[in-house]
């Protein structure tokens, strides 16, 4: 199972609230995905339509998204297991993310526990990082 397909075995998250199109790597240290924001996407009809960008809050759906995602896949997070952001820290925002644009997302791992995911990462349009954060989830069962 690859791409999207894999995503979606991986996460709980769905259209149009589902920012990550593919795992490109996922191991202990860390986890590599992919994004790609089409001219589509339904926040670029009111987040600034004279001049649409990803917002903020978006891109660090899409690094938590891809961090649980990766972990899902190298078995740190059980089938039956969710997860919520719960901290934000340190978010900054250098680029914009346009329509059109592709996402390359990496994160690290700094601690995942049972109970808690404490992750960092950053979001690159072109070779140029766009955002970047650490975060926090909690664990629990459904």
């Amino acid at each position: 199972m690859e791409g999207i397909e894999e995503v979606k075995h991986l996460l709980t998250h769905r259209y149009p609230f589902l920012y990550l199109d593919e795992l490109v790597v996922a191991n202990e240290d860390f986890i590599i995905g992919t994004r790609y924001f089409g001219e589509d996407e339904p926040f670029f009809k009111g987040h600034f339509p004279d001049y649409p960008v990803v917002p903020g809050v978006i891109l660090i759906e899409t690094l938590a998204q891809t961090g649980g995602a990766g972990l899902r896949k190298i078995g740190k997070l059980e089938e039956g297991d969710f997860f919520v952001l719960a901290a934000i820290e340190k978010a900054k925002f250098r680029h914009q993310v346009r329509p059109g644009d592709t996402a390359v997302i990496h994160v690290e791992n700094i601690r995942v526990s049972k109970i808690m995911i404490r992750q960092r990462g950053t979001i690159s349009v072109n070779e140029k990082i766009a955002a970047e954060a650490t975060w926090m989830c909690v664990v629990s069962e459904k």
